[in-house]
């Protein structure tokens, strides 16, 4: 008897070793299989297609001069809608798209686009890595606050949380199809800095100068008004 338990007792112990071993293979093999999927959607760039402005047959004749509208409606103090064709018409006629770098040979930016959903912004930089396409995105939000200073607006680099159950982390972007945290977007930084500084005038009389700036679909709302405070009380 004591020498079937001694046999049995190495056994014993060595089960949970090697359900051990069977979970931690089976964890490593599904993180390389989530991997791969990732790294398959991040090589398939988004549909642009339904971007106003993307399409030739979504381009109006008339180019307006986002800059002079800007400062009329300041100068005059009257509120200006720009559509999300007008913003990428315009962007096509004035910007000029230059890859830089170690891989300018071998990568070329093709365009810069601007997505408006209700709430936020999706800017995307088009490239070919090559010859074969492919998008980066970054999502930009709106917070405007009011205080006895006045107005404060923030630009808040993610396009709100992955789920409503879930606050954290932030969607900072789509990197082809694949939705990225807001961290990520430290890879491609660089690139989308180089991009706010071809437009330091733009970026001041639309989001420095205005009192109240709305993102809905398809269009972008700038006011310079301030709003009216009605003051209530007893005589």
């Amino acid at each position: 008897m004591a020498d079937d338990d001694d046999e049995t007792t190495p056994q014993a112990q060595a089960t949970p070793r090697g359900c051990s071993s069977r979970l931690l293979v089976l964890a490593l093999l599904l993180s390389a299989v989530g991997l791969g999927f990732a790294i398959y959607f991040m090589t398939l760039p988004q549909d642009l297609s339904d971007i106003h402005g993307y399409t030739p047959d979504t381009r109006s004749l008339l180019r307006r001069d986002i800059r002079m509208m800007l400062q009329n409606s300041l100068d005059r103090s009257y509120p200006v809608t720009i559509t999300e064709g007008e913003i990428n018409q315009w962007l096509l006629g004035v910007l000029k798209t230059k890859q830089g770098g170690l891989l300018a040979d071998k990568v070329t930016l093709d365009g810069v686009w601007l997505r408006l959903e209700d709430g936020r912004a999706e800017l995307v930089l088009e490239r070919k890595v090559m010859g074969k396409p492919f998008t980066v995105s970054m999502y930009l939000q709106i917070q405007q606050t009011e205080s006895e200073s006045g107005t404060k607006t923030e630009i808040n680099l993610h396009g709100g949380p992955f789920h409503k159950y879930l606050p954290f982390p932030k969607c900072g972007g789509r990197f082809g199809q694949l939705p990225v945290p807001q961290g990520f977007l430290l890879l491609v930084m660089p690139s989308f800095k180089n991009l706010a500084a071809a437009f330091p005038e733009e970026l001041r009389l639309g989001f420095e100068e205005m009192t109240r700036i709305k993102i809905d679909k398809g269009r972008l709302t700038l006011d310079p008004r301030v709003p009216q405070r009605t003051v209530t009380g007893t005589p």
